[in-house]
């Protein structure tokens, strides 16, 4: 359960190569018992700042603390107490599941006397039964996935890392994973989960969006709509979506954004619906067929895009 106690607390974290700055300058919170997301594209500098809070690489400059520990490219300080699932999938495909569970429970000193249990435990919660013996490269990518979560927790730490979990996995996959992660916040595990899916970003009780090493929005997903959205959105389903976005793109409109979001194009100002006739009209010159408008509440990716923009 949630409460205002800190996991992590980064204060003006930063990380340069050379000239470049991966991350700059930013600070925020993790309370325990909540999963904190960390938005943002690739190359914006999540992945370098899970590395810094892991130990596995020294900032720059400022400060990163960890369970009440100074961390200062030092994993050994923390490494008994967190669990860390990477972007790329790190476990033996050579070997099957047990043996993977086996091989990582030992890499964490789990005493044999525990390890069975241990193991049917993460068995059980990854839906892994009946897959004990199966090579772990005959695993589609969403039991993987569940396999190198399960060796994750194994040790039972406090805080779990996740960087990029999903990437590339199918759409079902991702919402069993989220699934497993509300059983860990459940029993008092904080997550701190990075991600380039906005969708995913409506799960975490809190987060922070950075582009490009800045810290642009921090909040619940509803304190970050109030503060960040600069318009109404009008969600448009259209014959032609790819045109539309280019026809209003194109118009003497004064509209903040028009972006495709799958087969729908969200045109965001701030009266969209006083624009809307004049929308309607353009689209009907370019042949475009409508089938329908409506104002929506934005979503993150709305948010983000309109972040990135101001």
């Amino acid at each position: 359960m949630m409460n205002d106690t800190k996991a992590v607390i980064a204060h003006g974290l930063t990380k340069r190569f050379g000239d470049f700055t991966a991350v700059n300058n930013i600070d925020f919170e993790v309370k325990r018992g909540e999963i904190f997301g960390f938005l943002g594209p690739n190359g914006s500098g999540k992945t370098t700042t899970i590395r810094m809070m892991l130990g596995l690489m020294k900032p720059t400059s400022g400060s990163i603390e960890v369970l009440g520990k100074h961390v200062d490219g030092d994993a050994s300080k923390i490494l008994p107490h967190v669990g860390y699932m990477s972007q790329r999938f790190s476990l033996y495909n050579d070997l099957t599941v047990l043996q993977n569970l086996n091989f990582y429970g030992a890499a964490y000193g789990i005493a044999n006397s525990e390890l069975k249990e241990r193991i049917n435990n993460a068995l059980q919660m990854a839906g892994l039964e009946g897959r004990e013996h199966a090579r772990t490269r005959e695993l589609s990518g969403g039991w993987r996935q569940r396999l190198a979560l399960g060796a994750a927790i194994l040790h039972r730490p406090e805080v779990l890392f996740l960087d990029e979990p999903t990437a590339g996995v199918d759409p079902l996959s991702r919402r069993a994973f989220w699934d497993l992660l509300y059983k860990f916040v459940a029993e008092g595990i904080t997550v701190f989960v990075t991600t380039h899916y906005m969708d995913e970003a409506e799960h975490c009780h809190r987060l922070a969006f950075i582009q490009r090493g800045d810290i642009i929005a921090y909040g619940s997903p509803s304190e970050i709509k109030a503060q960040k959205m600069r318009g109404q959105v009008l969600e448009i389903s259209a014959s032609d979506a790819a045109q539309t976005v280019k026809v209003l793109r194109a118009a003497q409109i004064p509209l903040e954004e028009v972006e495709l979001y799958g087969s729908l194009v969200h045109v965001v100002a701030p009266d969209v619906k006083k624009h809307q006739r004049a929308i309607e009209r353009e689209l009907r010159r370019a042949r475009i067929r409508v089938h329908q408008l409506s104002i929506i509440e934005p979503s993150l990716e709305d948010v983000f895009i309109s972040s990135m923009k101001a």
